[in-house]
């Protein structure tokens, strides 16, 4: 359709578009007024024909279309909201999701086939799922006449590959009766003749595409990790899709950690000669390293699949081969012969998370100023670090003065070790930012990159770090990058020669703003192998003596150091979103000041995560959030903490529907009264209970700040619109285990049992 403002204009005899020019066009201006609207019209009238296609109808119309065909909404995930917010479209999504609804006369016309609550799993929850009978794993004697081969057999200790899926998904052992109901309340079993599974990955999978190994010199110059930061990393399987709509999942096709045994065939040349499955290793698989002079000088590229030999690399004692290569995908971890190592290796893998939270290769939202010069930074372009691409931006600033906006986007996921110092002049903007490769590149599925920022100790006096310094209305957004091995400083104005350091110096004015979105600031600074920090107590983000604003969006940071030595001027701005704030310990500072005293800023948390002390001067609003550890506010007057959970012997704002709060409460109001001498132990006993519960506290780990199964309902259900507390809220998960819940009672095979069983 025409977005021409002049469509009708053109329409009219040439004899009055002459009269209108020789008076200077008063009747093209006001037909140009028409035409749009006229466009808003056609556009609406567009918009109400694609509004009869589930396909493609606008979110709100999906309920209406659920609605003709006899689709019911689950009651127990909660009400849909108003389109009118973003919070409401989300929460909608995922309370009636538009795939179940366009498949739902097909799937009731397959009801109680295994296929069918697979398919009916990804299209209600969005999770990929395997269904397991488990009626096919009991142990019975089976009649002479009709055998079952495909049965579970009695247990083999020959059998090492099957030996590690015993209890699992993919388990082919017999088991004996577990006369527990497998939907039960309270102790699930699930080895009986009516009991169906349905069990569930909710970590999705992440690329990591032709990045630098890290040699551990100290283990020997042959051995090499996957993850640049060192530390130990389970590679995970980049899920197949499935040959047909009636096929059952294995483990090619869902999001598992890869396992030794897996990875492993064996060949027929020799009985004992293994090599790596090309299932999993390989171009565009789960897996590929990539060499330059290795096996010989002059010889470069991607390793075959026969050179790969599965290996357990945890000792680091393996003797590898010549010309073969010992793998370890559960530690990620690699050996090359003694005195045979390649002089460069590059790495490709995946990776598991439970959110597009942090540095990653996953799409996001990419904006700049208007007018702003984009450097590209990368292999293959023409500036290969970002200080090169700061000098090029000062460069043309001295030819084009107004060239005050700068976008520096890296197009690869290498490892940038460089000293970065900028100092932003007034009004200036820059962006530091992962984008996506170049088209022709050797691109993973999503082509975005996750460039390393890696700060070393260049200077033995003096503490390295990211610095920077700005002067008044200059702004600064990192996007997309992981920042290692030290934090980010930030200063306030410099004082001049000759001014005192008790007087104010703002003649220069100072950073307007920081902007840190998608990033992660390694807590700790590094991790051991075994994710450890290295730095527990050091800072990833150091404010000193700056009054800039800041917006942490979607990251991974550690402690935050707010140090003002001026008080004359108003608290730093902290604005916290969908983030996990680590201080690498729960009796650490999360947000601290000089010398243990109280940061001088105003927090601002919404779905966080925060794992350790806060000390700050007030707090304007925390919502749907999760304090692991006690908070202390100086102004309890202003702001208001709801649907959160506070630790115990904090001292806050004002809260509402808050955890344990709530639970203490109830104590108070429980019918028939409890006894006086008894009511502060229950007390004590409920606040204990809906303490949070994660399955990892440790970044780098897959399950990182994921609430436990077990974990108390007013977490899990706790935020205001009943789903989790914490950095994950916007996964929705209480809805999509309510929406599939129930549709599993719908579909499941008659007189059986169906279940969801967590596997992530």
């Amino acid at each position: 359709m025409s977005r021409n403002l002049d469509r009708l204009y053109e329409l009219l005899p040439l004899v009055h578009r002459m009269r209108d020019a020789d008076q200077g066009y008063p009747l093209k201006a006001l037909l140009a007024v028409v035409n749009d609207q006229v466009n808003v019209i056609e556009d609406d009238i567009a918009q109400l024909y694609e509004n009869w296609f589930i396909e493609t109808c606008e979110d709100w119309v999906v309920p209406y279309i659920g609605d003709l065909i006899g689709y019911r909404p689950v009651n127990e995930a909660g009400a849909p909201r108003s389109v009118a917010t973003r919070e409401g479209r989300m929460l909608n999504k995922a309370l009636i999701p538009r795939r179940e609804v366009a498949n739902t006369l097909a799937l009731r016309r397959r009801k109680g086939t295994l296929a069918l609550l697979e398919l009916l799993a990804s299209d209600v929850a969005g999770w990929p799922v395997r269904v397991e009978e488990f009626y096919r794993r009991l142990g019975w004697m089976q009649h002479l006449n009709h055998l079952r081969p495909g049965r579970g057999k009695t247990l083999s200790l020959r059998n090492g590959r099957a030996l590690g899926l015993i209890g699992g998904p993919f388990d082919t052992f017999a088991h004996s009766v577990d006369v527990r109901r497998i939907v039960s309340t309270r102790s699930q079993g699930r080895y009986n003749i009516g009991a169906v599974g349905i069990f569930v990955w909710r970590l999705k999978v992440y690329p990591v595409t032709n990045v630098p190994a890290v040699c551990i010199e100290e283990q020997g110059s042959n051995c090499f990790t996957f993850n640049i930061l060192s530390h130990n990393t389970p590679l995970y399987n980049s899920p197949q899709p499935e040959e047909s709509p009636t096929h059952i999942a294995e483990e090619i096709n869902l999001p598992v950690p890869l396992r030794r045994r897996a990875l492993e065939v064996r060949t027929g040349e020799r009985p004992l000669l293994t090599q790596a499955s090309k299932a999993y290793y390989g171009e565009a698989k789960s897996l590929l390293i990539t060499v330059r002079d290795w096996p010989k000088k002059g010889v470069s590229g991607p390793i075959p699949a026969e050179r790969i030999i599965p290996a357990d690399l945890s000792k680091w004692h393996y003797r590898v081969e010549d010309g073969k290569i010992a793998v370890d995908p559960e530690l990620g971890r690699m050996m090359f012969p003694v005195r045979r190592v390649p002089k460069r290796v590059w790495v490709s893998y995946h990776y598991a998370f439970s959110a597009n939270m942090g540095g990653g290769e996953y799409p996001r939202t990419l904006s700049q100023p208007e007018g702003a010069t984009i450097f590209r930074v990368g292999r293959g372009e023409k500036l290969g670090t970002i200080a090169a691409a700061l000098e090029a931006w000062h460069k043309k600033q001295q030819n084009e003065p107004d060239a005050r906006a700068a976008v520096i986007e890296i197009t690869d996921s290498g490892v940038y070790t460089e000293q970065l110092a900028m100092e932003l002049a007034a009004g200036e903007s820059l962006q530091i930012r992962a984008g996506r490769r170049p088209r022709g590149a050797n691109a993973n599925e999503s082509g975005w990159t996750r460039p390393v920022v890696r700060l070393l100790d260049y200077v033995p006096d003096q503490p390295d770090a990211f610095s920077v310094r700005g002067k008044q209305g200059s702004r600064l957004v990192l996007e997309g990058l992981v920042i290692a091995g030290r934090g980010i400083q930030v200063y306030g104005p410099e004082q001049t020669d000759g001014e005192d350091e008790s007087e104010p110096t703002n003649s220069q004015g100072d950073i307007c703003d920081v902007t840190i979105r998608h990033c992660t600031l390694v807590p700790g600074w590094g991790l051991d192998c075994d994710c450890g920090p290295q730095h527990p107590e050091e800072p990833s983000l150091e404010i000193i003596d700056s009054s800039a604003s800041f917006k942490i969006e979607h990251s991974i940071i550690g402690t935050i150091r707010v140090i003002a030595r001026e008080v004359d001027r108003d608290p730093v701005r902290i604005s916290m979103s969908d983030s996990i704030l680590d201080a690498t310990g729960l009796n650490l500072a999360a947000v601290e000041g000089e010398q243990d005293a109280s940061a001088f800023a105003s927090l601002s948390a919404v779905r966080c995560t925060v794992l350790g002390g806060v000390s700050v001067h007030s707090i304007s609003l925390a919502e749907n959030s999760i304090f692991m550890s006690p908070i202390q506010v100086a102004r309890r007057q202003v702001g208001c903490i709801r649907f959160c959970y506070v630790t115990p012997g904090s001292r806050t704002p004002r809260r509402y529907h808050s955890e344990p709060d709530l639970a203490i409460a109830a104590v108070d109001e429980a019918m028939p009264p409890i006894p006086s001498d008894k009511r502060a132990l229950e007390k004590q006993r409920e606040a204990r209970r809906v303490r949070p519960e994660f399955n990892s506290l440790r970044y780098g780990t897959p399950a990182y700040c994921q609430l436990a199964n077990h974990c108390a309902e007013e977490i899990k259900r706790g935020a205001d619109d009943e789903s989790e507390m914490g950095a994950f809220h916007n996964l929705f998960e209480p809805q999509r285990k309510a929406n599939l819940r129930t549709r599993l009672d719908e579909y499941a095979p008659a007189a059986m049992d169906a279940a969801i069983v967590l596997a992530s």
